[in-house]
C-alpha cells in the first residue's frame, strides 16, 4: 500500500472520530450547539489559505505581507473562538461539562485532521518550474 494511501486513510479515520465526538456531545444531552464547533474548525484553515498567496513579491525583503499576516490572525481567531466557545456554552450552564469536553477533543481532532492533511500534501514550489 501507497505511503500516500495509509496517510489519506488515517486523516479519514481521526477526522470520521472528531465529527463522532462532536456529534455524541449533541445528540447524548439533546442541545445542538456543540455542533457550531465542527462549523468553527472546518472554516478555521480558510482566511489562511486564501490569504497565504496575497503578497507573495519575491523583490520583498520581509518574510511576510499584511495580508499573509492579517489571514493568520483570523485563522487565529477561529480556533480560538473553537476551544472558547463550549467553554462558554459549559460556563452558563447551557451545555454539559462533558459534552465540552467532547465537543472540544473532537473540534482538536478535525482541526488538526485538516492541518494534517495540508501539511501532508502541500506542493512546494521549486526554482526549475
Amino acid at each position: 500500500m501507497p505511503a500516500g494511501l495509509r496517510t489519506v486513510i488515517l486523516l479519514s479515520f481521526v477526522l470520521a472520530v472528531g465529527f463522532l465526538l462532536i456529534i455524541l456531545s449533541c445528540a447524548l444531552w439533546q442541545n445542538w450547539l456543540p455542533l457550531l464547533v465542527a462549523l468553527i474548525f472546518v472554516l478555521a484553515p480558510l482566511p489562511n489559505a486564501l490569504f497565504s498567496h496575497c503578497g507573495s513579491d519575491e523583490l520583498s525583503s520581509y518574510e511576510s505581507s499584511a495580508p499573509v499576516d492579517l489571514g493568520r490572525f483570523i485563522t487565529a481567531l477561529f480556533v480560538v473562538t473553537g476551544f472558547a466557545l463550549p467553554i462558554v456554552l459549559a460556563h452558563s450552564h447551557v451545555i454539559d461539562a462533558k459534552a465540552c469536553v467532547m465537543s472540544i477533543t473532537g473540534g482538536g481532532l478535525v482541526y488538526a485532521t485538516i492541518l494534517a492533511y495540508s501539511a501532508a500534501f502541500s506542493q512546494e514550489e521549486s526554482d526549475y518550474d
